[in-house]
Protein backbone atom coordinates (compact mmCIF):
# COMPACT_ATOMS: atom_id res chain seq x y z
CA UNK A 1 0.00 0.00 0.00
CA UNK A 2 1.18 3.62 -0.89
CA UNK A 3 1.19 6.65 1.31
CA UNK A 4 -1.63 8.06 0.01
CA UNK A 5 -4.11 4.82 -0.09
CA UNK A 6 -3.27 3.31 -4.08
CA UNK A 7 -2.90 -0.42 -4.33
CA UNK A 8 0.15 -1.79 -6.20
CA UNK A 9 -1.03 -4.17 -9.02
CA UNK A 10 1.67 -6.74 -7.33
CA UNK A 11 -0.54 -6.74 -4.33
CA UNK A 12 -3.13 -8.77 -3.26
CA UNK A 13 -6.36 -7.63 -2.39
CA UNK A 14 -6.67 -9.14 0.76
CA UNK A 15 -3.50 -9.46 2.32
CA UNK A 16 -2.91 -5.67 3.87
CA UNK A 17 -6.43 -5.85 5.45
CA UNK A 18 -7.98 -6.23 9.18
CA UNK A 19 -11.20 -6.99 10.15
CA UNK A 20 -13.65 -3.88 11.47
CA UNK A 21 -17.03 -4.64 13.31
CA UNK A 22 -19.63 -1.83 12.87
CA UNK A 23 -23.26 -1.31 13.83
CA UNK A 24 -25.61 -0.01 11.44
CA UNK A 25 -28.28 2.12 11.70
CA UNK A 26 -30.22 -0.12 12.83
CA UNK A 27 -27.62 -1.92 15.60
CA UNK A 28 -26.92 -4.95 13.68
CA UNK A 29 -23.27 -5.45 13.58
CA UNK A 30 -21.97 -5.76 10.18
CA UNK A 31 -18.18 -6.65 9.56
CA UNK A 32 -15.62 -4.50 6.74
CA UNK A 33 -12.23 -5.14 5.49
CA UNK A 34 -10.28 -2.03 5.69
CA UNK A 35 -6.66 -0.76 5.12
CA UNK A 36 -6.65 2.55 6.90
CA UNK A 37 -10.04 2.91 8.47
CA UNK A 38 -13.41 1.81 8.16
CA UNK A 39 -14.28 1.11 5.05
CA UNK A 40 -17.75 2.36 4.50
CA UNK A 41 -18.39 2.68 0.32
CA UNK A 42 -17.02 1.75 -2.68
CA UNK A 43 -17.50 3.44 -6.20
CA UNK A 44 -16.85 3.45 -9.74
CA UNK A 45 -14.51 6.24 -11.49
CA UNK A 46 -16.83 6.11 -14.85
CA UNK A 47 -13.95 7.03 -18.05
CA UNK A 48 -15.35 7.73 -21.73
CA UNK A 49 -13.05 7.93 -24.45
CA UNK A 50 -13.93 10.85 -26.94
CA UNK A 51 -11.88 12.74 -29.68
CA UNK A 52 -10.98 15.57 -27.30
CA UNK A 53 -9.39 13.24 -24.63
CA UNK A 54 -10.85 11.11 -21.51
CA UNK A 55 -14.67 12.28 -19.97
CA UNK A 56 -15.69 11.10 -16.47
CA UNK A 57 -18.97 10.85 -15.05
CA UNK A 58 -19.36 12.50 -11.93
CA UNK A 59 -22.94 13.55 -10.33
CA UNK A 60 -24.50 16.42 -8.02
CA UNK A 61 -26.57 15.64 -4.82
CA UNK A 62 -27.33 19.12 -3.74
CA UNK A 63 -24.13 20.97 -3.39
CA UNK A 64 -21.99 17.30 -3.49
CA UNK A 65 -20.32 15.97 -6.09
CA UNK A 66 -18.85 12.64 -6.73
CA UNK A 67 -18.24 9.63 -8.42
CA UNK A 68 -21.22 6.99 -8.53
CA UNK A 69 -20.56 5.06 -5.12
CA UNK A 70 -22.86 4.00 -2.18
CA UNK A 71 -22.39 1.70 1.04
CA UNK A 72 -21.04 -1.90 0.77
CA UNK A 73 -23.61 -4.60 2.09
CA UNK A 74 -23.10 -7.10 4.71
CA UNK A 75 -21.25 -9.97 2.74
CA UNK A 76 -20.90 -8.26 -0.74
CA UNK A 77 -17.63 -7.55 -1.86
CA UNK A 78 -15.93 -3.81 -2.27
CA UNK A 79 -15.50 -3.92 -6.34
CA UNK A 80 -19.51 -5.65 -6.47
CA UNK A 81 -20.98 -3.00 -4.42
CA UNK A 82 -19.26 -0.51 -6.89
CA UNK A 83 -20.93 -2.23 -9.99
CA UNK A 84 -24.32 -2.03 -8.25
CA UNK A 85 -24.04 1.87 -7.29
CA UNK A 86 -23.02 3.04 -10.80
CA UNK A 87 -25.79 0.48 -11.87
CA UNK A 88 -27.84 2.03 -9.52
CA UNK A 89 -27.22 5.63 -9.63
CA UNK A 90 -26.61 6.58 -12.92
CA UNK A 91 -28.06 3.17 -14.98
CA UNK A 92 -24.38 2.64 -16.02
CA UNK A 93 -23.89 -0.89 -16.78
CA UNK A 94 -21.57 -1.23 -19.55
CA UNK A 95 -18.28 -1.16 -17.57
CA UNK A 96 -15.34 -2.87 -18.45
CA UNK A 97 -12.34 -2.32 -15.98
CA UNK A 98 -8.80 -2.83 -17.60
CA UNK A 99 -7.20 -2.77 -14.31
CA UNK A 100 -8.60 -5.73 -12.89
CA UNK A 101 -9.48 -5.15 -9.13
CA UNK A 102 -6.80 -2.39 -8.63
CA UNK A 103 -8.41 0.33 -6.43
CA UNK A 104 -7.35 3.60 -4.71
CA UNK A 105 -9.17 4.26 -1.44
CA UNK A 106 -9.62 7.68 -0.19
CA UNK A 107 -7.99 8.93 3.20
CA UNK A 108 -10.48 8.87 6.48
CA UNK A 109 -13.64 11.58 6.02
CA UNK A 110 -15.88 12.42 7.79
CA UNK A 111 -15.64 10.67 11.29
CA UNK A 112 -13.35 7.98 9.79
CA UNK A 113 -15.06 6.46 6.57
CA UNK A 114 -13.19 5.40 3.93
CA UNK A 115 -14.17 5.32 0.47
CA UNK A 116 -12.94 3.30 -2.39
CA UNK A 117 -13.02 3.40 -5.82
CA UNK A 118 -11.98 1.40 -8.83
CA UNK A 119 -11.37 2.50 -12.50
CA UNK A 120 -13.91 1.30 -15.34
CA UNK A 121 -14.14 2.34 -19.02
CA UNK A 122 -17.39 2.44 -20.62
CA UNK A 123 -18.94 3.61 -24.11
CA UNK A 124 -22.22 4.68 -22.17
CA UNK A 125 -22.73 8.12 -23.07
CA UNK A 126 -26.35 8.33 -22.12
CA UNK A 127 -27.31 8.98 -18.37
CA UNK A 128 -30.00 8.39 -16.72
CA UNK A 129 -30.65 9.11 -13.02
CA UNK A 130 -33.31 6.22 -12.04
CA UNK A 131 -35.94 6.67 -9.20
CA UNK A 132 -34.99 4.95 -6.13
CA UNK A 133 -37.38 2.70 -4.41
CA UNK A 134 -36.18 4.37 -0.75
CA UNK A 135 -36.64 7.53 -1.84
CA UNK A 136 -38.85 7.42 -4.41
CA UNK A 137 -36.62 9.98 -6.23
CA UNK A 138 -33.34 9.56 -8.38
CA UNK A 139 -30.44 10.01 -5.13
CA UNK A 140 -28.77 12.33 -8.07
CA UNK A 141 -29.84 15.61 -8.95
CA UNK A 142 -27.45 16.16 -12.01
CA UNK A 143 -24.61 13.69 -13.81
CA UNK A 144 -22.25 14.83 -15.79
CA UNK A 145 -19.29 13.57 -18.52
CA UNK A 146 -16.75 16.27 -17.41
CA UNK A 147 -12.52 16.43 -18.45
CA UNK A 148 -10.09 16.13 -15.78
CA UNK A 149 -10.15 19.96 -14.86
CA UNK A 150 -13.77 20.29 -14.61
CA UNK A 151 -13.72 17.39 -12.44
CA UNK A 152 -11.01 18.81 -10.36
CA UNK A 153 -13.11 22.25 -9.83
CA UNK A 154 -15.89 20.40 -8.95
CA UNK A 155 -15.45 17.62 -6.67
CA UNK A 156 -14.09 18.01 -3.07
CA UNK A 157 -10.55 17.96 -2.06
CA UNK A 158 -11.25 14.80 -0.29
CA UNK A 159 -11.24 13.49 -3.53
CA UNK A 160 -8.21 15.01 -5.12
CA UNK A 161 -5.92 11.95 -5.27
CA UNK A 162 -8.34 9.57 -6.86
CA UNK A 163 -8.72 11.75 -9.41
CA UNK A 164 -4.69 12.02 -9.83
CA UNK A 165 -4.76 8.71 -9.58
CA UNK A 166 -7.39 7.81 -12.36
CA UNK A 167 -5.41 10.57 -14.44
CA UNK A 168 -2.31 8.73 -14.07
CA UNK A 169 -4.16 5.61 -14.78
CA UNK A 170 -5.52 6.37 -17.76
CA UNK A 171 -2.86 8.66 -19.41
CA UNK A 172 -3.13 8.32 -22.89
CA UNK A 173 -4.80 4.50 -23.01
CA UNK A 174 -6.73 4.24 -25.96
Amino acid sequence: MTRDGCRSPLTTHDSLHTPFTAKSERGAKKEHNTAMGRLISAGVVPARRIPGGWRLLILRAYRNWDFPKGRIDPGEAPLAAAKREAAEEAALTDLEFPFGEIHHDTAPYAGGKIARYYLAVTRQEEITLPVSPVLGRPEHHEGRWVDFEEAARLLPPRLAVVLRWARQSLGDRP
